[in-house]
C-alpha cells in the first residue's frame, strides 16, 4: 500500500511504514540503523534481532495495519499518528521516528 507522504518527511519514515503495511519484516527491519530501537510503550527492543522477535510477536506478526495517518515534523525525524488494525492492538496511537543517515535511530509507540 503507497502512502501518502508530506514533503520533508525522511523516506525512510515511510519506507518503514509502507514494509509495516505489506508484512514484509525484512524491509521493515532495513529502515533502521544498526543500534536503532524500538520502544514500544515503555518496552525497549534494540537492533535487529531483538526488534525483530518483537515485530513478529506484536506488530508484523499481527498482521497489522496502519491507516489515517497525519504527519508532523519534530526536530530530526517525524511523529505519526495512525490508526493501528491488525490482529493485535487495535485503535490510535503515534509513532514517533527519529532519524539520523537516512536510518531510524528510534521508533517510539504511545497514545
Amino acid at each position: 500500500m503507497r502512502i501518502h507522504v508530506p514533503e520533508g518527511v525522511p523516506a525512510v519514515v515511510s519506507e518503514a511504514i509502507e514494509a509495516a503495511n505489506a508484512h514484509d519484516t525484512e524491509r521493515f527491519l532495513d529502515a533502521f540503523a544498526a543500534s536503532g530501537t524500538v520502544d514500544d510503550w515503555g518496552r525497549v527492543f534494540t537492533g535487529r534481532d531483538e526488534i525483530r522477535d518483537w515485530s513478529d510477536r506484536e506488530f508484523i506478526g499481527l498482521h497489522v495495519t496502519l491507516d489515517d495517518l497525519v504527519f508532523v515534523e519534530i526536530p530530526d525525524g517525524v511523529a505519526v499518528r495512525a490508526r493501528v488494525g491488525g490482529s493485535g492492538f487495535n485503535g490510535p496511537s503515534t509513532f514517533t521516528f527519529l532519524v539520523a543517515s537516512d536510518a531510524i535511530t528510534r521508533m517510539t509507540i504511545t497514545a
